[in-house]
């Protein structure tokens, strides 16, 4: 074997190593949001709540098109602390179906999301028991008065080379005040 065929066809070899490598790096995804630091039956008990609110947002599993058949989404619902003094606390966070039966409680004891911090709770393109019509509850409460935080679902897909993504803004359906 000549040595410049061996040494280019030695640098093709390495040259397709290092794009797997690449390409493997940007398909790592990061880690799911941490889980909130939850309260304790006493300090549930304890608390003076002065406001709160259960807020109701769309979700959507999937999109159904008359030209293609349905796309399933992964759904992210966000819950941003917006007061940047003043924590306030996860009662509930429910996920529905389109039929409005319950699939998931994500929260099983009230949790505290500290000022201005973020948490989330993720829905993955697999699960289809929601639907085209899923909803999200999320009930928050504060024992001091609090800006309203941001509620949220993100919802993306990806096919090939094609992608869609879109917001759905939380809406308050009930609210509790001073």
């Amino acid at each position: 074997m000549d040595i410049r065929r061996f040494r280019h066809s030695h640098r093709i070899v390495w040259a397709l190593l290092a794009g797997l490598l690449l390409a493997a790096c940007d398909s790592v995804s990061s880690p799911p949001p941490q889980p909130l630091p939850t309260l304790a039956a006493n300090e549930v008990v304890d608390l003076q709540i002065v406001m709160g609110q259960l807020v109701f947002v769309p979700a959507y599993s999937e999109v159904i098109s008359v030209s293609s058949p349905r796309l399933n989404l992964s759904t992210t619902l966000a819950i941003h602390n917006t007061d940047p003094n003043r924590s306030i606390i996860i009662k509930s966070v429910r996920y529905y179906d389109t039929d409005g039966d319950l699939v998931r409680e994500f929260v099983e004891r009230p949790a505290e999301l500290g000022p201005m911090a973020t948490t989330g709770f993720v829905i993955g393109e697999e699960e289809r028991r929601g639907g085209w019509g899923a909803n999200f509850l999320v009930e928050w409460i504060a024992e001091e008065p609090v800006y309203e935080p941001v509620i949220e679902a993100v919802m993306v897909s990806t096919r090939g080379t094609e992608g869609i993504s879109f917001i759905s803004q939380g809406r308050v359906i009930s609210e509790q005040q001073p």
